[in-house]
Protein backbone atom coordinates (compact mmCIF):
# COMPACT_ATOMS: atom_id res chain seq x y z
CA UNK A 1 0.00 0.00 0.00
CA UNK A 2 1.46 3.62 -0.74
CA UNK A 3 2.94 5.93 2.04
CA UNK A 4 0.35 8.35 1.34
CA UNK A 5 -2.92 6.33 1.61
CA UNK A 6 -1.01 4.77 5.09
CA UNK A 7 -0.72 8.73 6.09
CA UNK A 8 -3.82 9.42 5.49
CA UNK A 9 -5.09 6.70 7.29
CA UNK A 10 -2.90 7.77 10.59
CA UNK A 11 -4.01 11.11 11.13
CA UNK A 12 -7.35 9.69 11.79
CA UNK A 13 -5.82 8.60 15.15
CA UNK A 14 -4.54 10.95 17.61
CA UNK A 15 -0.48 10.56 18.02
CA UNK A 16 1.03 13.19 18.54
CA UNK A 17 4.64 12.37 17.80
CA UNK A 18 6.08 13.36 14.45
CA UNK A 19 6.45 9.92 12.18
CA UNK A 20 9.78 9.12 10.84
CA UNK A 21 8.82 5.14 8.93
CA UNK A 22 6.20 3.00 8.18
CA UNK A 23 7.21 -0.55 7.04
CA UNK A 24 5.18 -3.82 6.71
CA UNK A 25 5.46 -5.80 9.97
CA UNK A 26 5.31 -10.00 9.81
CA UNK A 27 3.81 -11.96 7.69
CA UNK A 28 0.28 -12.62 9.18
CA UNK A 29 -2.65 -14.39 6.94
CA UNK A 30 -5.46 -11.94 7.75
CA UNK A 31 -4.52 -8.78 8.73
CA UNK A 32 -2.05 -6.42 6.50
CA UNK A 33 0.08 -4.83 9.48
CA UNK A 34 2.59 -2.18 9.58
CA UNK A 35 5.05 -0.71 12.21
CA UNK A 36 5.01 2.85 12.56
CA UNK A 37 8.15 4.75 14.03
CA UNK A 38 8.45 8.32 15.60
CA UNK A 39 10.99 10.77 16.50
CA UNK A 40 10.41 9.67 19.53
CA UNK A 41 12.23 6.52 19.16
CA UNK A 42 11.05 4.57 22.37
CA UNK A 43 7.52 4.93 21.40
CA UNK A 44 6.07 3.46 18.03
CA UNK A 45 3.17 1.87 17.07
CA UNK A 46 1.51 -1.34 15.09
CA UNK A 47 -1.12 0.14 12.30
CA UNK A 48 -3.34 -2.82 11.13
CA UNK A 49 -6.10 -3.51 8.47
CA UNK A 50 -8.84 -5.72 9.68
CA UNK A 51 -9.77 -8.44 7.51
CA UNK A 52 -13.54 -7.39 6.97
CA UNK A 53 -14.22 -10.40 4.94
CA UNK A 54 -13.30 -12.76 8.44
CA UNK A 55 -14.51 -10.86 10.85
CA UNK A 56 -17.73 -9.13 9.60
CA UNK A 57 -18.65 -7.15 12.64
CA UNK A 58 -16.13 -4.69 12.98
CA UNK A 59 -17.79 -2.43 15.75
CA UNK A 60 -18.41 -5.98 17.68
CA UNK A 61 -14.80 -6.81 17.15
CA UNK A 62 -13.39 -3.71 18.74
CA UNK A 63 -15.53 -3.45 21.77
CA UNK A 64 -14.91 -6.99 22.51
CA UNK A 65 -11.43 -5.85 22.52
CA UNK A 66 -11.78 -3.03 23.93
CA UNK A 67 -13.43 -4.55 27.12
CA UNK A 68 -10.64 -7.31 27.59
CA UNK A 69 -8.04 -5.22 27.06
CA UNK A 70 -9.63 -2.55 29.62
CA UNK A 71 -10.11 -4.98 32.21
CA UNK A 72 -6.95 -6.97 31.87
CA UNK A 73 -5.31 -3.53 32.66
CA UNK A 74 -7.53 -2.60 35.84
CA UNK A 75 -6.80 -5.59 37.17
CA UNK A 76 -3.34 -5.16 36.21
CA UNK A 77 -3.27 -1.68 38.00
CA UNK A 78 -5.41 -2.88 40.96
CA UNK A 79 -2.57 -5.89 41.74
CA UNK A 80 0.04 -2.80 41.66
CA UNK A 81 1.67 -4.50 39.01
CA UNK A 82 5.01 -2.66 36.95
CA UNK A 83 5.54 -2.37 32.96
CA UNK A 84 1.78 -2.46 32.73
CA UNK A 85 2.15 -1.31 29.15
CA UNK A 86 4.15 -4.35 28.21
CA UNK A 87 1.51 -6.36 30.38
CA UNK A 88 -1.36 -5.14 27.91
CA UNK A 89 -2.27 -4.13 24.70
CA UNK A 90 -3.52 -0.56 24.11
CA UNK A 91 -5.57 0.28 21.33
CA UNK A 92 -5.49 4.46 20.21
CA UNK A 93 -8.92 6.38 19.51
CA UNK A 94 -9.61 7.52 16.24
CA UNK A 95 -11.87 10.94 15.17
CA UNK A 96 -15.00 9.01 15.74
CA UNK A 97 -14.45 8.00 19.25
CA UNK A 98 -13.80 4.50 18.39
CA UNK A 99 -10.50 2.12 18.48
CA UNK A 100 -10.65 1.60 13.94
CA UNK A 101 -11.18 4.17 11.14
CA UNK A 102 -12.63 3.18 8.05
CA UNK A 103 -11.14 4.51 4.84
CA UNK A 104 -12.23 5.98 1.41
CA UNK A 105 -12.31 2.30 -0.36
CA UNK A 106 -14.02 0.61 2.95
CA UNK A 107 -10.96 -1.03 4.29
CA UNK A 108 -11.02 -1.05 8.40
CA UNK A 109 -8.17 0.31 9.93
CA UNK A 110 -6.98 0.40 13.66
CA UNK A 111 -3.58 1.20 16.18
CA UNK A 112 -1.98 -0.55 19.01
CA UNK A 113 1.01 0.98 21.06
CA UNK A 114 4.05 -1.46 20.21
CA UNK A 115 5.63 -3.21 22.98
CA UNK A 116 9.27 -2.48 22.78
CA UNK A 117 11.78 -5.56 23.89
CA UNK A 118 9.72 -8.30 22.68
CA UNK A 119 9.06 -11.12 20.36
CA UNK A 120 7.22 -14.27 19.71
CA UNK A 121 7.88 -17.76 19.26
CA UNK A 122 7.42 -20.44 16.47
CA UNK A 123 9.63 -23.49 18.54
CA UNK A 124 7.62 -25.28 21.43
CA UNK A 125 9.46 -27.25 24.13
CA UNK A 126 7.95 -28.43 27.92
CA UNK A 127 9.39 -24.60 29.22
CA UNK A 128 7.40 -22.72 26.89
CA UNK A 129 4.55 -24.58 26.63
CA UNK A 130 4.53 -24.50 30.67
CA UNK A 131 4.53 -20.81 30.49
CA UNK A 132 1.78 -20.71 27.44
CA UNK A 133 -0.33 -23.14 29.75
CA UNK A 134 -0.01 -20.66 32.81
CA UNK A 135 -0.36 -17.41 30.79
CA UNK A 136 -3.66 -18.48 28.47
CA UNK A 137 -4.74 -20.00 31.87
CA UNK A 138 -4.43 -16.70 33.64
CA UNK A 139 -5.91 -14.82 30.92
CA UNK A 140 -9.23 -16.82 31.34
CA UNK A 141 -8.92 -16.22 35.08
CA UNK A 142 -8.49 -12.60 34.81
CA UNK A 143 -11.89 -12.63 32.65
CA UNK A 144 -13.72 -14.66 34.41
CA UNK A 145 -15.81 -11.80 35.67
CA UNK A 146 -16.23 -9.63 33.48
CA UNK A 147 -19.62 -8.16 33.87
CA UNK A 148 -20.04 -6.67 30.07
CA UNK A 149 -21.17 -8.95 27.34
CA UNK A 150 -19.13 -10.17 24.58
CA UNK A 151 -20.22 -11.00 20.95
CA UNK A 152 -18.84 -13.85 18.46
CA UNK A 153 -16.97 -12.29 16.10
CA UNK A 154 -16.99 -15.45 14.06
CA UNK A 155 -20.36 -16.76 15.00
CA UNK A 156 -20.24 -20.62 15.93
CA UNK A 157 -16.76 -20.57 15.44
CA UNK A 158 -16.29 -23.67 17.92
CA UNK A 159 -19.95 -25.17 17.59
CA UNK A 160 -19.17 -28.89 16.91
CA UNK A 161 -22.81 -29.88 16.04
CA UNK A 162 -22.81 -26.87 13.27
CA UNK A 163 -19.42 -27.82 11.70
CA UNK A 164 -21.03 -31.96 11.88
CA UNK A 165 -23.69 -30.33 9.97
CA UNK A 166 -21.72 -28.82 7.51
CA UNK A 167 -19.92 -31.96 6.63
CA UNK A 168 -22.79 -33.52 6.26
CA UNK A 169 -24.33 -30.87 3.71
CA UNK A 170 -21.14 -31.01 1.97
CA UNK A 171 -21.74 -35.16 1.46
CA UNK A 172 -25.12 -35.29 0.64
CA UNK A 173 -24.01 -32.31 -2.21
CA UNK A 174 -20.60 -34.21 -3.36
CA UNK A 175 -19.90 -31.52 -6.03
CA UNK A 176 -16.62 -32.73 -7.25
CA UNK A 177 -17.45 -36.32 -6.67
CA UNK A 178 -15.04 -36.31 -3.93
CA UNK A 179 -17.04 -38.71 -0.93
CA UNK A 180 -16.11 -42.01 -2.37
CA UNK A 181 -12.54 -41.88 -2.23
CA UNK A 182 -12.79 -40.04 1.41
CA UNK A 183 -15.78 -42.79 3.11
CA UNK A 184 -13.27 -44.25 5.48
CA UNK A 185 -12.57 -40.52 7.30
CA UNK A 186 -16.24 -39.86 6.84
CA UNK A 187 -17.82 -43.03 8.57
CA UNK A 188 -15.08 -42.36 11.14
CA UNK A 189 -16.24 -39.30 11.98
CA UNK A 190 -20.06 -39.41 11.48
CA UNK A 191 -19.47 -43.10 13.64
CA UNK A 192 -18.27 -40.47 16.76
CA UNK A 193 -19.91 -37.43 16.05
CA UNK A 194 -22.43 -37.88 18.71
CA UNK A 195 -19.77 -38.57 22.03
CA UNK A 196 -18.09 -35.53 19.79
CA UNK A 197 -20.80 -33.46 20.94
CA UNK A 198 -20.66 -33.98 24.08
CA UNK A 199 -19.84 -30.01 25.16
CA UNK A 200 -22.94 -28.66 23.70
CA UNK A 201 -24.83 -31.41 25.41
CA UNK A 202 -23.48 -30.58 28.67
CA UNK A 203 -24.22 -26.75 27.88
CA UNK A 204 -27.77 -27.45 27.06
CA UNK A 205 -28.28 -29.14 30.20
CA UNK A 206 -26.93 -26.05 32.38
CA UNK A 207 -23.51 -28.44 33.40
CA UNK A 208 -21.12 -26.27 31.27
CA UNK A 209 -20.93 -22.65 31.25
CA UNK A 210 -19.28 -20.50 28.29
CA UNK A 211 -16.35 -18.14 29.20
CA UNK A 212 -14.57 -15.52 27.86
CA UNK A 213 -11.44 -17.40 25.57
CA UNK A 214 -8.77 -15.87 23.38
CA UNK A 215 -10.07 -19.16 20.61
CA UNK A 216 -6.62 -18.79 19.41
CA UNK A 217 -4.24 -20.32 21.25
CA UNK A 218 -0.96 -20.83 19.57
CA UNK A 219 3.11 -19.93 21.24
CA UNK A 220 3.14 -17.23 18.75
CA UNK A 221 0.06 -15.59 20.06
CA UNK A 222 2.18 -14.50 22.97
CA UNK A 223 4.89 -11.94 23.65
CA UNK A 224 7.85 -12.59 25.33
CA UNK A 225 10.59 -10.21 26.60
CA UNK A 226 14.43 -10.66 25.79
CA UNK A 227 15.02 -12.68 29.14
CA UNK A 228 12.30 -15.27 27.87
CA UNK A 229 9.56 -14.20 30.47
CA UNK A 230 5.98 -14.11 28.92
CA UNK A 231 4.26 -10.87 28.77
CA UNK A 232 0.75 -11.05 27.58
CA UNK A 233 -1.58 -12.36 24.89
CA UNK A 234 -1.76 -10.96 21.57
CA UNK A 235 -3.95 -11.83 18.76
CA UNK A 236 -7.47 -10.97 20.43
CA UNK A 237 -9.67 -10.64 16.99
CA UNK A 238 -11.19 -14.02 18.64
CA UNK A 239 -11.29 -13.26 22.12
CA UNK A 240 -15.09 -14.21 22.39
CA UNK A 241 -17.74 -16.54 24.37
CA UNK A 242 -16.47 -20.21 24.18
CA UNK A 243 -16.20 -23.91 26.55
CA UNK A 244 -12.75 -23.32 28.07
CA UNK A 245 -11.93 -26.32 25.93
CA UNK A 246 -11.76 -23.73 22.72
CA UNK A 247 -8.37 -22.58 24.73
CA UNK A 248 -6.76 -26.22 25.97
CA UNK A 249 -7.49 -28.30 23.23
CA UNK A 250 -6.27 -25.87 20.33
CA UNK A 251 -3.18 -25.41 21.61
CA UNK A 252 -2.46 -29.42 22.58
CA UNK A 253 -3.52 -29.98 18.65
CA UNK A 254 -1.60 -26.98 17.42
CA UNK A 255 1.45 -27.87 19.22
CA UNK A 256 1.81 -31.06 20.79
CA UNK A 257 1.53 -32.92 17.96
CA UNK A 258 4.72 -34.51 16.76
CA UNK A 259 4.46 -32.99 13.29
CA UNK A 260 2.85 -30.10 11.28
CA UNK A 261 -0.90 -29.96 10.69
CA UNK A 262 -0.57 -30.90 6.87
CA UNK A 263 1.98 -33.11 6.96
CA UNK A 264 1.55 -36.18 4.65
CA UNK A 265 3.69 -38.12 7.19
CA UNK A 266 0.99 -39.49 8.63
CA UNK A 267 2.69 -42.39 10.58
CA UNK A 268 4.64 -39.79 12.11
CA UNK A 269 1.60 -37.94 13.62
CA UNK A 270 0.69 -38.02 17.59
CA UNK A 271 0.79 -36.99 21.01
CA UNK A 272 3.72 -35.17 22.40
CA UNK A 273 3.41 -36.33 26.44
CA UNK A 274 5.68 -33.87 27.71
CA UNK A 275 4.41 -30.73 25.86
CA UNK A 276 0.89 -31.99 26.65
CA UNK A 277 2.19 -32.66 30.70
CA UNK A 278 3.95 -29.42 30.31
CA UNK A 279 0.92 -27.19 29.46
CA UNK A 280 -1.47 -28.81 31.05
CA UNK A 281 0.67 -28.54 34.99
CA UNK A 282 0.67 -24.78 33.64
CA UNK A 283 -2.78 -24.39 33.00
CA UNK A 284 -4.06 -26.00 35.84
CA UNK A 285 -2.36 -23.97 38.27
CA UNK A 286 -3.82 -20.74 37.60
CA UNK A 287 -7.32 -22.01 36.20
CA UNK A 288 -8.33 -24.16 39.01
CA UNK A 289 -9.03 -21.05 40.94
CA UNK A 290 -12.38 -20.76 38.42
CA UNK A 291 -12.96 -24.33 36.35
CA UNK A 292 -15.61 -26.15 37.23
CA UNK A 293 -15.50 -30.15 38.15
CA UNK A 294 -17.43 -30.82 34.84
CA UNK A 295 -14.82 -28.58 33.24
CA UNK A 296 -11.89 -30.05 34.82
CA UNK A 297 -13.21 -33.63 34.12
CA UNK A 298 -13.20 -33.07 30.56
CA UNK A 299 -10.13 -31.57 29.49
CA UNK A 300 -9.09 -34.59 27.64
CA UNK A 301 -12.38 -35.03 25.91
CA UNK A 302 -10.99 -31.21 24.95
CA UNK A 303 -7.80 -32.44 23.87
CA UNK A 304 -10.00 -34.86 21.38
CA UNK A 305 -12.27 -32.38 20.54
CA UNK A 306 -10.37 -29.98 18.77
CA UNK A 307 -8.13 -32.63 15.87
CA UNK A 308 -11.85 -34.06 15.67
CA UNK A 309 -13.40 -30.59 14.87
CA UNK A 310 -10.14 -29.42 12.84
CA UNK A 311 -10.68 -32.51 10.76
CA UNK A 312 -14.32 -32.40 10.04
CA UNK A 313 -13.65 -29.18 8.64
CA UNK A 314 -10.24 -29.83 6.43
CA UNK A 315 -12.73 -32.54 5.07
CA UNK A 316 -15.66 -30.70 4.89
CA UNK A 317 -13.71 -28.22 2.60
CA UNK A 318 -11.93 -30.80 0.56
CA UNK A 319 -15.65 -32.09 -0.22
CA UNK A 320 -16.39 -29.14 -1.22
CA UNK A 321 -13.79 -28.34 -3.38
CA UNK A 322 -11.57 -26.46 -1.68
CA UNK A 323 -13.15 -23.10 -0.85
CA UNK A 324 -12.19 -21.61 2.38
CA UNK A 325 -8.64 -23.27 3.70
CA UNK A 326 -5.26 -22.31 1.10
CA UNK A 327 -3.99 -24.92 -0.62
CA UNK A 328 -1.40 -25.56 -2.27
CA UNK A 329 -2.11 -29.07 -4.22
CA UNK A 330 -5.14 -30.53 -4.99
CA UNK A 331 -5.38 -33.07 -1.58
CA UNK A 332 -3.60 -30.52 0.71
CA UNK A 333 -7.13 -30.36 2.61
CA UNK A 334 -7.37 -34.41 2.72
CA UNK A 335 -3.61 -34.57 3.97
CA UNK A 336 -4.68 -32.41 6.27
CA UNK A 337 -8.18 -33.96 7.18
CA UNK A 338 -5.86 -37.62 7.50
CA UNK A 339 -3.25 -36.03 10.05
CA UNK A 340 -5.73 -34.34 11.80
CA UNK A 341 -7.59 -37.81 12.29
CA UNK A 342 -4.24 -39.27 13.43
CA UNK A 343 -3.89 -37.02 16.09
CA UNK A 344 -7.28 -37.39 17.01
CA UNK A 345 -6.93 -41.45 17.40
CA UNK A 346 -4.13 -40.86 19.37
CA UNK A 347 -5.90 -38.34 21.70
CA UNK A 348 -8.25 -41.11 22.08
CA UNK A 349 -5.48 -43.49 22.94
CA UNK A 350 -3.88 -41.30 25.14
CA UNK A 351 -7.42 -40.57 27.26
CA UNK A 352 -6.34 -42.74 30.58
CA UNK A 353 -2.74 -41.15 30.59
CA UNK A 354 -4.31 -37.64 30.33
CA UNK A 355 -7.29 -38.15 33.23
CA UNK A 356 -4.18 -39.57 35.64
CA UNK A 357 -2.04 -36.98 34.97
CA UNK A 358 -4.77 -34.20 35.42
CA UNK A 359 -6.01 -36.09 38.52
CA UNK A 360 -2.72 -35.28 40.00
CA UNK A 361 -3.56 -31.72 40.40
CA UNK A 362 -6.80 -31.40 41.69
Amino acid sequence: MEQNNLFNIIKHFNIKEEITFIKPLGNGLINETFVIGTANQKRKYVLQRINNAIFKDVNLLQHNIEIVTGHIREKLIKAGETDIEKKCLEFLKSDNGKTYTKDNQNNYWRISVFINDSFTKTDINTITSYQCGRMFGNFQFMLSDVREKLGETIPQFHNIELRILQLQDAIKADIKGRVRGVIDIVNTLLYDADKMCLSEKLYRKGALVKRICHCDTKVNNMLFDEHDNPLCVIDLDTVMPSFIFSDYGDFLRTSANYVEEDSPEINEVGLKEDIFKSFTEGYIEVADKFLTDVEIKHLPYAAALFPYMQCVRFLTDYINGDTYYKVKYSEHNLIRSRNQLALYNDMIAHEKMMTEYINKFI
